[in-house]
């Protein structure tokens, strides 16, 4: 599988530019998946701005996202706002999946940080649980930012079948250092290969800070390509991966984490169900994976 992970600054509150954005980073590589930031579609200080931004089944913005895909006969991660089908005036901060074929499937950010600079927690609904999408006939774990510092976001995905995480963010500079340990440990416990795309530029003096990667199963880094593209800005960047998703049953035996972790839940009985918030096949997603957990559960 190639993956291009595109590590570029949005256009704060401007869906549309970011769409040409998206269409023309496509247009300058083939890949098989393409990943783009958390957020991506609105850019993050967006404020109060991210109701009128949020996107729905059948928003216009979804349909252009489904004929680049077609069109270039690829998948596409974004991180976008997208409303609730449960409340009115919820929204959600999700990571939406176009596949080729212009299916969509997304998951809801599980956890808001709400402290420093960060004010999810005002904008944003979370969801309570984690489950793969497919893409091509693979199984994919999605995970937004903060989630990656609890590991049983990762490890849900990883129990449930995904092959590859793929992780998106909107990470200032100052929290560069810590992803660098966090997803390499991700990676390692879960035996699973892991994008990260993180997103550039400055927004209301919020500096973030890029520093994307592609691990191997082991949390080694992957050697990645540079995309020629034009018009990036100087600390912007494109690379595409070739990630072998068949190398994954040839490491498992040698460190089985996951199979281990199974039998330990298998063993103490079976968590106490939540209620849902991932993801789902096709349409369906839109409406699956905006699901809420309780109020008094948060």
């Amino acid at each position: 599988m190639r993956v291009l992970l595109a590590e570029l600054a949005p256009v704060l509150g401007d869906p549309g530019a970011n769409l040409v954005r998206i269409r023309d980073t496509l247009a300058a590589a083939r890949c098989d998946l393409a990943v783009f930031p958390e957020l991506f579609l609105s850019g993050y200080r967006v404020g109060d701005r991210f109701h009128e931004i949020a996107l729905s089944a059948g928003d216009p913005s979804i349909d252009a996202l489904r004929a680049v895909a077609r069109e270039r006969h690829a998948a596409i991660v974004v991180g976008a706002p997208m409303r609730s089908t449960e409340r009115a005036g919820e929204i959600h901060n999700s990571a939406l999946l176009v596949d080729q074929d212009g299916a969509t499937s997304s998951q809801v950010k599980r956890f808001l940080p709400t402290f420093g600079p960060f004010e999810e927690g005002i904008h944003f609904t979370p969801a309570a649980t984690s489950q793969p999408v497919r893409s091509g006939g693979r199984s994919l774990g999605l995970e937004i930012c903060y989630d990656a510092f609890f590991p049983e976001v990762s490890r849900d995905l990883a129990l449930a079948g995904a092959e590859l995480l793929v992780a998106i963010s909107a990470a200032p500079v100052s929290s560069r250092r810590l992803f660098e340990k966090v997803l390499p440990a991700r990676a390692i416990e879960n035996a699973l290969p892991l994008v990260y795309v993180n997103r550039v530029g400055v927004e209301d003096g919020l500096v973030f800070g890029g520093g994307s990667i592609a691990l191997d199963p082991r949390g080694e880094a992957v050697e990645t390509q540079e995309v020629n593209l034009a018009g990036l800005e100087s600390d912007e960047r494109v690379v595409t991966v070739e990630l072998d998703l068949a190398h994954l049953p040839r490491w498992r035996p040698f460190r089985p984490v996951v199979r281990d972790a199974a039998g330990s839940r298998a063993a103490t009985g079976p968590r106490a169900s939540a209620s849902p918030g991932s993801a789902g096949p096709a349409d369906a997603s839109l409406t699956s994976s905006a699901r809420l957990i309780h109020p008094d559960s948060r």
